[in-house]
């Protein structure tokens, strides 16, 4: 049974971990089958990885109670002309979130979240995006959690809020 968790700075060695839970946000729908190396190996995703950890990228990895890694969230400076799916600016982190499906809704990713956006701030950056899907439940704790809408596509919004 799995009982706590903590968290840790993401490092250079993180990148297959990190490479994980980028899969899972891809898939965060139940019965999602993107295969790993169609997530890692696509133009709109493989950038939110490649190269990590560059000196703009930074990260937490959430842990579970047995040091097993259950959760990662990081940010990248995107430049441009690469814009990324919550791309608002430049100099804007874009962040993501990836939590195994059996640590779901048990605070880990709001504790990422939290997190995450606490490191950015720490690294001055006065704000941060993300790109989510409206139909995703993780939608409602980045609302919680003081991001708001700051761009609509057809099925995914931008959002933001400041790191201060």
């Amino acid at each position: 049974m799995h009982r706590g968790f903590s968290l840790r700075r993401a490092s250079q060695t993180d990148a297959m971990f990190l490479g994980d839970m980028l899969v899972e946000a891809a898939n965060w729908r139940a019965g999602g089958v993107r295969p790993r190396h169609e997530v890692l190996t696509s133009t709109e995703h493989r950038r939110y990885l490649a190269g990590w950890k560059r000196m703009s990228d930074d990260g937490l990895v959430a842990l579970g109670d047995d040091d097993v890694a259950v959760g990662a969230a990081w940010y990248r400076v995107l430049p441009q002309n690469e814009p990324g799916f919550g791309f608002i600016g430049i100099a804007v982190p874009e962040l993501i979130v990836g939590v195994h499906p059996l640590w779901r809704a048990r605070g880990v990713g709001r504790s990422l979240l939290r997190g995450i956006v606490q490191l950015a701030g720490s690294q001055g950056h006065a704000r941060i995006s993300l790109s989510v899907e409206r139909d995703n439940f993780a939608r409602n704790l980045y609302r919680a959690e003081g991001f708001a809408v700051v761009g609509q596509g057809s099925t995914r919004d931008t959002m933001a809020r400041g790191t201060g």
